[in-house]
């Protein structure tokens, strides 16, 4: 049993240091890349190779200003806040009328969610580029907002899952004290959401993040690009500047990762512990 037991723990690691090595090994990878310069590039070492100057930052230069990085994070960012904040409230707000109240054709409203997500987006996309430019939303930083919102019963879900977690007895007892259906969940339901929201925000955020197709589509303008298009442009017909692009992939993944440290540690709280006690 011992050696059974040595064996596990060795072969528990040995998988931890695999998976680890296959993650942070592209990282790595982009990370040199985005320090090496157009002849490095081109004389065809290896990708581990590492750079002559481990401290050359002209690509993270070139990315931030000839991909217009400040203006595509700020685009970005506007995206991302209303997006984000859209999806929280619609999909909390739905997720609570299913789950506390009672009404005809629930189990079917239900099943329609869950039929939405098997239609993969991409046979759709030709009616609702027609609906997105009927309403003149056609290279505007709202067509992305609204179909973000509109797009997401994954949050509905998740809200559903923790709504259910929630003791009706709070409801009942604010109802005692007077309180309409909004109120509860404005100051009861929706605060003991905090691990959901954090979910969600972290979940919808780096999909919106990382999102190419939307924004190449619904954004031709330069001015009104992401951070995801901004790096295509230095993508042109004779090859790309995997330097510049590398660069501005690390420019990209660092707010990413600050996000997702700061916001992950909610995830495991268990805010409705004790609720009723």
């Amino acid at each position: 049993m011992s050696a059974r037991a040595r064996l596990a723990g060795s072969l528990k690691y040995l998988s931890l240091v695999v998976a680890a090595v296959v993650v942070l090994l592209p990282l790595g990878v982009v990370f040199l890349t985005s320090l090496k310069t157009g002849e490095e590039m081109a004389d065809g070492s290896g990708a581990l190779a590492l750079p002559d100057n481990l401290f050359n930052f002209a690509n993270y230069a070139t990315a931030f200003s000839d991909g217009k990085m400040l203006g595509a994070f700020g685009n970005t960012a506007f995206i991302l806040f209303f997006a984000i904040t859209g999806t929280v409230v619609i999909g909390s707000m739905t997720a609570y009328a299913i789950d506390r109240f009672d009404f005809r054709f629930r189990t079917l409203v239900v099943a329609l969610f869950l039929v939405a997500t098997l239609v993969p987006g991409v046979t759709t996309q030709v009616a609702t580029f027609q609906i997105v430019n009927s309403f003149g939303l056609f290279d505007s930083l709202w067509a992305p907002v609204v179909l973000y919102m509109g797009t997401d019963i994954v949050s509905v879900y998740i809200f559903l899952q923790f709504i259910r977690g929630i003791p009706v007895s709070l409801d009942e007892s604010a109802r005692l004290d007077g309180a309409n259906s909004f109120t509860i969940f404005r100051k009861i339901i929706f605060p003991l959401l905090k691990p959901a929201v954090a979910t969600v925000v972290i979940i919808k955020g780096i999909t919106v993040y990382n999102d190419f197709y939307i924004p190449f589509l619904y954004l031709p303008s330069e001015e009104r690009g992401t951070i995801s298009t901004s790096l295509f442009r230095f993508k042109g017909p004779f090859g790309a500047h995997w330097e510049n692009i590398s660069a501005g992939a690390v420019l990209v993944i660092v707010p990413t990762l600050a996000v997702f440290l700061f916001l992950q540690r909610y995830i495991y709280n268990g805010f409705t512990r004790g609720a009723t006690r």
